[in-house]
């Protein structure tokens, strides 16, 4: 009898921020992949899967108000946590994963969008952040206006002069990352449309600028993240 293959959940929170580069990883690995539109609702019946992917969106974390699906979303996290199953948090995800850790997300000092390069803590160095060069040297896409404190229990990865708190894990069991390392050049020219309104409105943003680093630094990037998605999951006992 053939052996199951585990199975990723991704929630996704709008249609052009996906899995990139994990679209192509997690099959490799032999998962099967489950992707779930979180706003439309109904995330209170899913059961928790092999491992969870919490992709980013233009929301906040906190503002179930107005968004109420935020509450089951948050839920569902906990139920993947307590069963100790492992979860990737990108962006809107390591947000959502500070607050059910108990940890406050908040607006930062300003909006960090664009290409940059992150500084790894010691224990980032030694995470799969640093892992084969990791993104030790490589400027990582930053597109986020909101920050969390670090959550009790948990080790801060990276950080930028602007937003101290970029990663952190817990285990082998979390990688939470406030910057993009599943998103694709080509993924990026759908986020120049949808982020239209943000771009226009965010001084000393501009569509030419951002595609202009892509061009420089998105190859390099995916390489780094499909590095580190790797290593984490290897750490998590995939093979």
């Amino acid at each position: 009898m053939d052996q199951k293959k585990p199975e990723a959940l991704i929630l996704r929170h709008v249609a052009f921020e996906g899995p990139g580069v994990l679209s192509r990883l997690l099959p490799s690995l032999g998962f099967s992949m489950n992707m779930i539109e979180a706003p439309d609702g109904g995330l209170s019946a899913l059961t928790p899967r092999d491992l969870l992917v919490i992709l980013g969106g233009p929301i906040g974390a906190y503002e179930e108000n107005d968004y109420p699906f935020l509450l089951e979303e948050m839920a569902l996290i906990e139920s993947h946590l307590s069963r100790g199953v492992p979860v990737i948090g990108i962006c809107l995800g390591s947000q959502l994963l500070a607050r059910v850790l108990g940890a406050k997300v908040y607006p930062g000092k300003k909006k960090e969008i664009g290409w940059e390069k992150i500084q790894l803590t010691p224990e980032g160095v030694r995470s799969s952040l640093g892992v084969k060069g990791g993104v030790t040297d490589v400027p990582v896409l930053h597109w986020h206006g909101d920050t969390f404190d670090l959550p009790g229990g948990a080790v801060r990865l990276a950080g930028t002069e602007l937003t101290p708190n970029q990663a952190f894990s817990l285990g082998n069991q979390v990688l939470a990352l406030q910057f993009h390392l599943e998103a694709t050049a080509f993924d990026l020219e759908r986020w120049f449309v949808g982020h239209t309104l943000e771009i226009a409105t965010t001084p000393g943003i501009s569509v030419q600028a951002l595609r202009e680093q892509t061009r420089k630094y998105g190859q390099r990037c995916e390489m780094a993240g499909e590095n580190v998605f790797r290593d984490f999951l290897s750490k998590a006992g995939f093979p």
